[in-house]
């Protein structure tokens, strides 16, 4: 019984000295070469998403709510009703209105479509005057004449001269009357436009396609002139604004695509394109502000979300990358396995930039390196390789 346990343990003890990789077993791994390679160094920065748009709607006329069309949640269209106000009185004030367009037009002898006479002798009244001052200055010609030749009294060429400056007079006050109504068709007009817009002021709308984020009315309340009665905020796109440190002032540029995460999708990577870049730094926090704009059709971002940033600057540096795969990363630390000879050793690391498929690595490798890793992951410190296949 003892030999057979003692063989026991000693088939255990090989077999664990297998799994592990010695001299006689080694462990199947890739091995690598560190490169080196000139990136575009990206910076790396924080900030917070804001919506593209937010709007305070507020009443242009007072009157009392009739229906609230929109609460909090709602998805609403450019120009949808929000709110509706009771509207009898300005119905009325559009029909006064209208009325007196109706009554200058007919002074004038204007139709509904017709417009204002540039020349006040296309009025009938006015032409009225003219033929009556015209017949008036043919009889006082007449009467000129007859009295030069001794025909007339001057009583009848005093009569005949009257009437003539009568009839002018006459025309006179007629042109006058015509450039008045003129006037007072404009104001009238206006004024009916007036009335028709604070009309059709009564439904509140939507100034743009968006969400309702508050309520502020309730039917039944009376709204004075520019009483606030919803919020619309725009999410279709937002405006990722971060805040980036001075020393890359004159490294980042407009219409570069950027990278963002944010911690309600850790997995995903956001991307965007930088709009706007502030020309002045914030002396408190020696940042300044780049403003970048990004799709969101679903809906999935929300304004508010803490972000973290990636921007492609104009620096370019020389830097030593590893496959992301070949890195371990345990308790908050990031370790390779470094080949030595047919052994490798583990040695911890400090990363930068992770692109794609590829790390970066600061401090921990030299150009030359060799790194081993083992798509099983297997490898331990000071455990024997052997190449893959």
């Amino acid at each position: 019984m003892f030999l057979v346990a003692l063989a026991a343990g000693s088939c255990g003890r090989t077999q664990g000295a297998r799994a592990r990789g010695d001299n006689t077993t080694p462990i199947a791994a890739r091995v690598i070469p560190v490169e080196q390679q000139v990136v575009q160094r990206r910076v790396q920065a924080v900030g917070s998403l804001f919506a593209l748009e937010e709007s305070t709607v507020s009443s242009e006329v007072g009157g009392r709510v009739e229906q609230v069309l929109a609460d909090v949640g709602d998805v609403v269209r450019e120009g949808q009703p929000l709110v509706q106000l009771a509207n009898v009185e300005f119905k009325y004030e559009v029909e006064r209105q209208r009325a007196a367009v109706r009554q200058v037009r007919a002074q004038l002898g204007l139709t509904a479509e017709a417009p204002l006479p540039s020349d006040p002798n296309q009025v009938a009244a006015v032409q009225r005057a003219a033929a009556d001052m015209f017949d008036a200055e043919q009889k006082f010609k007449r009467a000129q004449q007859l009295f030069e030749e001794k025909l007339i009294s001057q009583q009848q060429l005093d009569e005949a001269s009257s009437r003539y400056k009568s009839a002018r007079a006459t025309y006179d006050v007629a042109v006058q009357d015509v450039e008045r109504l003129k006037a007072q068709l404009q104001s009238s007009e206006a004024a009916a436009r007036l009335a028709e817009k604070k009309l059709a002021d009564t439904t509140i709308k939507a100034p743009f396609p968006g969400t309702i984020k508050e309520r502020r009315a309730s039917p039944g309340e009376y709204l004075a002139v520019q009483s606030p009665v919803a919020v619309v905020v725009r999410t279709d796109q937002l405006r990722a604004r971060i805040d980036v440190p001075e020393k890359w002032a004159g490294s980042l540029r407009a219409g570069t695509e950027i990278e963002i995460r944010v911690e309600a999708y850790p997995n995903e990577v956001f991307r965007g394109r930088v709009v706007r870049i502030s020309p002045s730094v914030a002396s408190e926090t020696r940042t300044f502000l780049v403003e970048a704009l990004l799709a969101n059709s679903d809906g999935r971002l929300k304004p508010g979300f803490f972000i973290q940033a990636s921007l492609p600057s104009t620096v370019e540096e020389k830097t030593l990358v590893v496959p992301e795969r070949a890195v371990t990363y345990r308790y908050g630390v990031y370790k390779v396995f470094v080949v030595r000879g047919e052994r490798v050793e583990e040695r911890e690391i400090k990363t930068g930039n992770h692109s794609g498929e590829k790390v970066e690595v600061v401090d921990g490798l030299a150009a030359g390196d060799r790194i081993a890793f083992s798509e099983k992951g297997e490898l331990f410190n000071g455990a024997t390789i052997r190449p893959a296949e």
